[in-house]
């Protein structure tokens, strides 16, 4: 008796159209990301990305995001479980690689895909800590005489993108101006100058506070407090980076914003020069930075 051999359908890989994004999204949940559709519209409309395809179905995702003529940051890597351990991860990353050419390009890796990206040439340059829960009812942290919270104004986005810059090493104007389209943002007006700033928005299962950028660990408690303030019993998430985790560990603890996860900073090339004066301390997102 002769016994048939199931041969599995060629993989196809392309770029990423925005009518793939619904596909993207349910793959997404494949893997309990928290994702919204609404999250994937927004980095898919800053960037660009590839899929993996198999009988016409998404079976992998990866898009990347050009900063400047300097940077790029990769992310939204994705293998659907059943396809895992063909390949297909390290075909993706490479055509986003390419897609970003001489760029310095960052990425945030978890534990399992870290060995993947240091056999592409990344190299561990820190960590982010990801805090979430339910937003408890707490004190606001209070500014020095002179300084006052405020909501962002038109006048402001210069100033702001200026700040962000300097804070991640890397030009954020464009992303800035995308992100103040569907976020809140305050920043901390001090005799009339912008010192830090703070966005929130709609995030996964509610919102995300990032970027935060301050010059010191007690404005940037300013403004999380505020923003934390004003969701008190929202689910509220906020991805800090490892160099300040220390000193707001505890402290986003009692908000209810407990650390669940860390993920590993990478770098294929130079790392951002960032400005000594002035510090981000929650990132945008995993993606972008």
């Amino acid at each position: 008796m002769m016994l048939s051999q199931r041969t599995e359908s060629p993989i196809t890989y392309r770029r990423m159209q925005e009518s793939d994004l619904s596909a993207a999204y349910q793959l997404s949940q494949t893997v309990r990301w928290p994702h919204r559709l609404e999250d994937w519209q927004f980095v898919h409309h800053l960037g660009s990305g590839f899929v993996a395809e198999r009988d016409g179905l998404p079976i992998g995702t990866a898009l990347c995001w050009s900063h400047g003529n300097d940077y790029g940051s990769l992310g939204m890597v994705i293998v659907s479980p059943d396809a895992q351990g063909k390949g297909i991860g390290r075909v993706l990353m490479n055509l986003v690689l390419e897609e970003l050419g001489d760029r310095n390009t960052l990425l945030y890796a978890t534990p399992s895909g870290q060995p993947l990206y240091e056999s592409l040439g990344f190299k561990a340059i820190g960590q982010v800590h990801q805090h979430q829960g339910k937003v408890a009812q707490s004190e606001t942290v209070t500014l020095p005489a002179g300084e006052h919270i405020r909501p962002i104004g038109e006048g402001d986005r210069i100033r702001i993108a200026e700040l962000a810059s300097r804070a991640s090493g890397m030009p954020r104007a464009t992303t800035l101006n995308e992100l103040l389209q569907i976020a809140e943002g305050v920043v901390i007006d001090s005799y009339g100058e912008l010192t830090g700033f703070a966005l929130m928005r709609r995030f996964g299962h509610g919102y995300v506070i990032g970027p935060v950028v301050a010059p010191d660990v007690e404005r940037a408690k300013a403004l999380i407090s505020y923003w934390a303030g004003a969701r008190v019993d929202s689910f509220v998430r906020i991805d800090i980076q490892g160099s300040h985790s220390d000193e707001l560990n505890h402290w986003l603890s009692e908000l209810g914003l407990v650390r669940v996860d860390t993920v590993i900073a990478m770098a294929k090339g130079a790392a951002p020069h960032t400005d000594t004066r002035v510090h981000q301390f929650a990132i945008i997102n995993q993606a972008l930075g």
